[in-house]
């Protein structure tokens, strides 16, 4: 294994494109959304429910749509698809800082879900799994630095900013920002590496020492063991970030405060994805999925009672902590049980139930809040369903490791 600094000096062209969309993704994270809740439902007079409704529409969608336009990332080379889905998404930013229309607001986060949140990371992450074998732990490690950072920035940026400029001039510097990198990544790439569908030399094995199609993928009991964690993760942790301003004001606390203590969870998520990057390089991602988990049971607990945005600050970091194995380890573990002949099929199907989990969460917690069902019996709930997903995978990847090929 090659030192870390030998491979980022070799490799640097190709893991700064990958960071630089994973950055660009937050315009379509909940993270950042989340932060304008307020805002939108003050502009268009809607409850907690009808708010949460809305995004669950517009997300779902985009899971559907994900289900096709994942697989694009098998036939269309990074340095094309990813400047035109920055494209996209900056036209979805410039819409929602001119909607007047609240029936069009679905489709508004449709646009910003499916384009940031579905395919920018979904671009990333394949293109470091298929360009990378021997490291791949690391260089999937690396991309998700744009990530760490987006989310470590942006939230606070935000809420600071909107004290002093209307919350709408924010979307369009937004929108600006995204057609202004699209040429830059598409520069970058000028001596980009080749998809494994156009030089099939650079494909890599999974079990049974052949490439799974995704139809074989969906049927086994690794991917069907893994759904649950694939939408609990992204469901659960999207209803924290929706519900921030929410959650402030049940505690009495300043929205400002609590965002505050996003950048803890931020570094632990920076030095956890680099832990894992290593691990994954070491022992394999298969041993380490089933139990990168556990540590959202103990934040979402902490989450439901803390007195002080101290203890908060405890649940983000171990939100960080996990968030790091879900920024490496599914990638990693769909290229090696699967092969790398048709990854971006088989994540895209990932990335649907992710997103449709994504969708899911805001919506049910909307209507419990509008249902009179406390918040932090939900973050309880959430808790539970944590450490049943992470049961669920140990038994199926304990099997399906047997039948990997022998390095």
């Amino acid at each position: 294994m090659i030192s870390t600094r030998a491979f980022l000096r070799q490799n640097g062209r190709f893991l700064l494109p990958g960071a630089a969309l994973m950055f660009l993704s937050c315009f379509g994270q909940t993270f950042f959304i989340g932060t304008f809740a307020a805002d939108i439902r003050a502009d268009f007079d809607l409850s907690h429910g009808e708010w949460g409704a809305f995004y669950m529409l517009g997300t779902g969608t985009s899971a559907l749509v994900m289900l096709w336009a994942g697989t694009l990332a098998d036939r269309i080379r990074v340095r094309l698809l990813g400047p035109v889905m920055l494209i996209f998404l900056a036209c979805a930013c410039f819409a929602l800082s001119q909607l007047t229309w609240v029936w069009a607001l679905p489709v508004v986060i449709l646009a910003l879900r499916f384009t940031a949140q579905g395919m920018l990371p979904h671009i990333s992450a394949v293109a470091m799994a298929r360009w990378f074998s021997a490291s791949r732990g690391r260089a999937l490690a690396f991309a998700t630095i744009g990530f760490m950072l987006a989310e470590a920035v942006m939230p606070i940026a935000v809420v600071w900013l909107k004290i002093r400029i209307d919350w709408h001039m924010i979307w369009i510097a937004a929108a600006c920002f995204c057609l202004i990198m699209a040429p830059i990544i598409f520069i970058l790439l000028r001596q980009e590496r080749a998809p494994s569908s156009i030089t099939s030399e650079n494909s890599t094995l999974g079990m049974d020492d052949r490439n799974w199609t995704r139809w074989e993928a969906l049927r086994h009991p690794v991917f069907l063991s893994a759904i649950p964690a694939m939408m609990a993760f992204p469901a659960f942790a999207t209803v924290f970030f929706f519900q921030q301003a929410y959650f402030a004001e049940i505690k009495g606390w300043s929205h400002l405060s609590l965002v505050a203590v996003f950048p803890l969870g931020t570094a632990s998520f920076g030095l956890s994805t680099l832990i894992y990057g290593w691990l994954i390089d070491r022992f394999g991602a298969a041993r380490l999925m089933p139990f990168y988990l556990l540590p959202l049971v103990a934040a979402f607990t902490i989450h439901a009672w803390a007195p002080t945005v101290s203890w908060v600050a405890v649940g983000v970091i171990l939100m960080g902590v996990a968030g790091g194995g879900m920024a490496t380890l599914p990638a990693s573990v769909w290229s090696e049980f699967f092969g790398t002949a048709h990854l971006g099929a088989i994540k895209a199907t990932v990335a649907a139930f992710g997103v449709l989990g994504s969708a899911l969460g805001p919506g049910l917690s909307g209507w419990l809040i509008d249902s009179g069902v406390a918040y932090e019996s939900q973050l309880q709930s959430f808790a539970v369903c944590f450490a049943f997903a992470s049961v669920a995978m140990i038994i199926p990847f304990a099997r399906a490791r047997r039948r990997l090929p022998t390095p």
